[in-house]
């Protein structure tokens, strides 16, 4: 069975299930001020991790395994937190990894009506430093109604690369200035903070929600 953690109102119409990045756990520091943040704008939020990090909490040190490969478990996550009671409408994504595993999952549960749409935290578009391995074959073609948050100094996809890459319409990409791959601002340059970051990432997916799951 799936462990969730949860944030906000159990009563909430609309839920959002977040799966963590590569490196780092669901309760990291970025992943909880995104629960907190979305939380505060009226969603239920609930996050879960992949076997190879939970095994990390009990000494395995597990590498981060290929993303496609725990692609079932992004899909059991969901019939568990069915399964927890959890109804109304579902909005499923994650930060970097977790986010892209979502994404391959989306439209898939989007036609049997399990989700409404999908968030992505900075999309890992291809690796640090090496813009030729692109992660993107899947996206052209995506059905899902999909929002992703890119800080514009994300060394895992620039504004100036992602504009090239022809993604299908039903994906808006939301620009965060000076934000890196955590969608971290210096606010001593850009003048933006992190919890400025934060409302305008849960104030855009509420109105955003508001138009494709009303």
């Amino acid at each position: 069975m799936t462990t969730f953690l949860f944030d906000g109102h159990d009563t909430a119409p609309v839920t959002i299930l977040l799966a963590h990045g590569a490196g780092a756990s669901m309760d990291s520091p970025s992943m909880t001020a995104a629960a907190k943040a979305f939380a505060a704008v009226g969603f239920q939020v609930a996050r879960f991790e992949f076997h190879y990090m939970a095994a990390r909490r009990y000494g395995q040190r597990k590498p981060p395994p290929r993303a496609e490969t725990v692609n079932p478990e992004y899909i059991k996550a969901i019939a568990d937190l069915r399964g927890k009671g959890v109804s109304g409408k579902l909005i499923i994504g994650g930060k970097s990894m977790g986010g892209r595993v979502a994404s391959m999952v989306a439209d898939e549960m989007a036609s049997k009506g399990e989700i409404s749409g999908l968030v992505c935290l900075g999309y890992p578009f291809h690796p640090p430093g090496k813009p030729e391995q692109l992660r993107t074959k899947h996206l052209a073609g995506l059905k899902t109604p999909t929002l992703i948050f890119q800080g514009t100094r994300d060394e895992f996809g620039t504004k100036d690369e992602v504009a090239t890459y022809g993604l299908s319409d039903a994906i808006e990409v939301i620009w965060l200035e000076d934000g890196d791959h955590d969608l971290k601002p210096r606010k001593s340059i850009s003048g933006f903070s992190t919890a400025d970051h934060l409302t305008t990432l849960a104030e855009t997916v509420k109105a955003w929600v508001g138009r494709i799951a009303p």
